[in-house]
C-alpha cells in the first residue's frame, strides 16, 4: 500500500529534475495545486482544480510517467484530470463498484401471499418493478402497520428488477441506517461522496421512512438525493407506517414529493389470507397439512393475525410445544389451547355454569374482542359477525327466548336476535368456514361442563 503524499512528494522532485530550466518554475507553479489521488500497479491519477492546468500538465506526461518508472521501478500510466471530472467519473465508479444492494433473495412476488388486504399494494409493487422510473409509480409509497408485508414487497421489487436487468444499480436501506450513514459522513467530511453514492443508483428502496421524523440534516440530504434521482427518472420506493402527509416533524417539501406519485396501503390480514400464510409456513417447515387439524389453523388465524410476524411466532410456539409435549401425536385444538394457555384467557372456563355471559366471553376471546364490544351498538363487520354468532349459540345451547337473548345483548329487540339467528343458521349450512368457527367456539365452552 502506497502512501500517496510521500510518493507524490518524491515523484515531483524527480519530475522537476527532468524539466527544462527555462520553463521549470512555470511548471512547478502548476504542480503546486495538484494532488495524487489514486495509484495502483498500472495507473495513477493526478487531479488539478482547473481545466487550463490540466492542459499544461498534459504536455509533460512523458516526464511524469518516466519519473514513476524511476521511483517505483514499474510502468505506471498517469492520467491528469480536473477535480470535478474525477469526482463524477472515478469516485462514483469506485463507490458503486462494490455497492451491496442489501436485498434478501428469499423475498419475491411469487411467495408473497395475496389477499384483499394487500392486493392493491402487491399490484402496485409489481407494476413499479415492471416499469421502474415511470412517473405514475414514482415515488411508490406503501404504508400500513408493522408486520404486514411492506418490507417483503420492497425486496420483491428489487429482486424482480435485478433478475430482469442485472446492470441496474439497486439499493435497499432502512431510514435509520440512512440517518446513521449521514451522521458518519458528516463527521468524516465525506457527505458529498455519500450523496454521490446514492445519486448513482437506479432503484432506491427505503424502508420505514417515518424515522426521518425530527432529523433535520437527514431531511435536507434526503431531499437533495430524492430530487436528483427523480429528475433523472430513477425509481424511488418508500414504506411507512402511516400516509406520508401524516408523518410528523418531516419537511413539508418532502411530504409533497412523497405524495406526487402513487400511495397504496396494506391493511390487517383477513382470515383467509392468514390461513394461506400459515399453510405456506408449514410447507417451509417441511410439514404436511395433515399433521395439524384444520381447526387449529383456523384458531391461530383468528387469534394471532394482527400481523405476519405475530402469526409466524404463534405457529413456531405451537410447533415447539408439540415437539416437546405431544409425543408425536397430531396437533389438535386441545393441544393448541394448552400451548397458548398463558396467551389467551379463554382456555380454561373451569366448571362454571353455561350462560349467555360465558358464551359472549368465548366468542369475544375467539375474535380478540372485548365482551363490551360484543354487546355494544358498533356495526363494524367483525364485531357484528361475532355478535350474531354469540346470539346464535345462546339460542342453540341455552334455549333462551329471543327476548331474553336480546336483553342480555344490550337490550336489543327480539326481531334483531331472530334475524341474527336465521342468518348464522343459513351461513352455517352454506359455508364451511362458519361451520369451523362455530365448532371451534363450541369446543371452548362445552369441554368445561
Amino acid at each position: 500500500m502506497y502512501s500517496l503524499n510521500i510518493v507524490y512528494k518524491q515523484l515531483k522532485d524527480k519530475i522537476y529534475e527532468k524539466l527544462r530550466e527555462n520553463n521549470k518554475s512555470t511548471y512547478i507553479d502548476f504542480f503546486e495545486e495538484t494532488e495524487l489521488v489514486q495509484l495502483d500497479e498500472k495507473e495513477a491519477i493526478i487531479v488539478t482544480p482547473y481545466g487550463f492546468n490540466k492542459s499544461i500538465l498534459s504536455d509533460v506526461i512523458t516526464e511524469i510517467n518516466d519519473s514513476f518508472l524511476e521511483l517505483l521501478n514499474q510502468n505506471v500510466s498517469c492520467i491528469i484530470e480536473t477535480t470535478d471530472n474525477y469526482q463524477k467519473n472515478y469516485i462514483i465508479d469506485t463507490i458503486t463498484k462494490d455497492l451491496s444492494d442489501n436485498l434478501l433473495p428469499d423475498f419475491s412476488f411469487e411467495n408473497f401471499i395475496e389477499g384483499p388486504s394487500n392486493k392493491e399494494a402487491k399490484m402496485a409493487a409489481l407494476g413499479c418493478a415492471m416499469k421502474p422510473g415511470e412517473k405514475f409509480f414514482n415515488p411508490l409509497v406503501i404504508y400500513g402497520d408493522s408486520g404486514l408485508g411492506k418490507t417483503h414487497l420492497l425486496h420483491a421489487i428489487g429482486n424482480y428488477i435485478k433478475q430482469k436487468d442485472f446492470d441496474k444499480k439497486i439499493l435497499y436501506i432502512t431510514s435509520l441506517d440512512f440517518v446513521k450513514e449521514v451522521g458518519k459522513s458528516l463527521r468524516d467530511n465525506t457527505i458529498e461522496e455519500y450523496k454521490s453514492q446514492l445519486n448513482s443508483v437506479d432503484i432506491l428502496l427505503v424502508d420505514d421512512i417515518q424515522f426521518l421524523s425530527g432529523k433535520q440534516k437527514s431531511n435536507e440530504i434526503f431531499f437533495t438525493i430524492y430530487n436528483e434521482l427523480f429528475n433523472n427518472r430513477k425509481q424511488v420506493v418508500l414504506t411507512s407506517d402511516r400516509p406520508p402527509v401524516q408523518i410528523k416533524d418531516i419537511e413539508d417539501r418532502l411530504k409533497t414529493r412523497f405524495s406526487q406519485g402513487l400511495s397504496v396501503t396494506i391493511s390487517s390480514l383477513e382470515f383467509e389470507t392468514a390461513v394461506k400464510i400459515l399453510e405456506l409456513k408449514l410447507k417451509n417447515h417441511h410439514l404436511d397439512k395433515s399433521s395439524i387439524d384444520s381447526d387449529v389453523i383456523s384458531f391461530i388465524a383468528k387469534n394471532f393475525s394482527t400481523d405476519v410476524r405475530n402469526l409466524e411466532g404463534a405457529l413456531n410456539r405451537l410447533l415447539f410445544y408439540s415437539i416437546n409435549f405431544s409425543k408425536g401425536q397430531k396437533i389438535d385444538l386441545p393441544l393448541a389451547l394448552e400451548a397458548f394457555k398463558d396467551k389467551l384467557e379463554y382456555v380454561s372456563y373451569g366448571n362454571k355454569e353455561l350462560s349467555s355471559k360465558l358464551i359472549i366471553r368465548a366468542v369475544a376471546d375467539y375474535y380478540s374482542l372485548t365482551e363490551k364490544q360484543i354487546v355494544s351498538r358498533s356495526r363494524t363487520k367483525n364485531i357484528t359477525t361475532a355478535r350474531h354468532i354469540a346470539m346464535y349459540l345462546c339460542r342453540i345451547h341455552l334455549d333462551y327466548s329471543y327476548e331474553k337473548i336480546g336483553n342480555d345483548f344490550g337490550g336489543r329487540d327480539h326481531t334483531t336476535v331472530l334475524s341474527a339467528f336465521e342468518k348464522i343458521q343459513r351461513l352455517k349450512k352454506e359455508n364451511e368456514l362458519y361451520r369451523k368457527i362455530i365448532n371451534d367456539i363450541e369446543k371452548m365452552f362445552t369441554n368445561s361442563y
